[in-house]
């Protein structure tokens, strides 16, 4: 029996929810299923969520590319977006403790928490369009969070982005140091703790109805572009084939 790739640290009434796939904590289908269950496991009985990802690497390094294939690509979605659609739904609050590399679904999961407190060596990204694809959640979110010109150039670019620029475009909540992130995400925990669960979850959800976004139709929307149309290019199979093979890729512009 293999290991579970997500683990759950309850501590009173936050729960930490732990990324266990070092180094990288690939996000793979089995993986994303762990993580729709330990969030219907834990946001019931919690007020605050604390996603964290283990090893010295980094939060999360993506969605595993292995499963953009269009054999898996929609079991992949399924899976993964139902992890946004349960927290979504969820009346707790969400936080994302970010060391090192946040890229792709990694980047996805810690803008969609209500606080990003990030190491200043952290580094954000979305790379999918390097790979001849695109992130959904980041195309519904991210341009509400820092504006349609920085999301495109984040989008569009797949260039990485440093935790200290990430925190001006608001990205980011509250920068750490490197050595201090634990203790200030017991802060930040501590610091809900004292106010009414109640209040901040019917505040939270205020806030975002007011985002001025259905995020589950829009999702749904951008998911079925992607499955029907991008990932049937022949550009988005050589961008895959080639990340997988380690060439650069030949587009045809089909």
């Amino acid at each position: 029996m293999s290991e579970p790739t997500v683990r759950i640290e309850s501590k009173g009434r936050a729960v930490w929810i732990w990324l266990a796939r070092a180094p990288l904590n690939i996000l793979n289908i089995a993986m994303m299923r762990e993580l729709g269950e330990a969030i219907d496991a834990a946001a019931p009985n919690h007020d605050v969520l604390v996603f964290q990802g283990s090893g010295p690497k980094g939060f999360s390094a993506g969605a595993d590319v292995g499963d953009h294939t269009p054999d898996r690509v929609g079991d992949m979605l399924n899976a993964f977006h139902g992890v946004f659609r349960r927290l979504w739904r969820a009346n707790c609050l969400t936080v994302a403790a970010v060391h090192g590399w946040c890229l792709g679904g990694g980047c996805e999961l810690a803008m969609f928490c209500d606080f990003v407190i990030a190491t200043g060596s952290a580094v954000f990204g979305q790379p999918e369009i390097k790979l001849g694809a695109m992130p959904p959640v980041a195309t519904v979110l991210l341009p509400r969070l820092v504006g349609p010109r920085a999301a495109a150039d984040i989008i569009l670019t797949g260039r990485n982005v440093p935790a200290p620029e990430a925190a001006k475009l608001g990205l980011v909540t509250r920068l750490a140091l490197d050595e201090g992130l634990d203790a200030d995400v017991q802060a930040l925990v501590h610091e809900l703790g004292a106010l009414s669960p109640l209040v901040l979850s019917m505040t939270r959800n205020e806030l975002r109805r007011h985002l001025a976004m259905n995020f589950e139709r829009e999702l749904s929307d951008v998911e079925a572009f992607y499955l029907e149309h991008l990932i049937r290019t022949n550009d988005a199979t050589e961008g895959l084939r080639a990340f997988m093979e380690k060439r650069a890729p030949v587009w045809t512009g089909r």
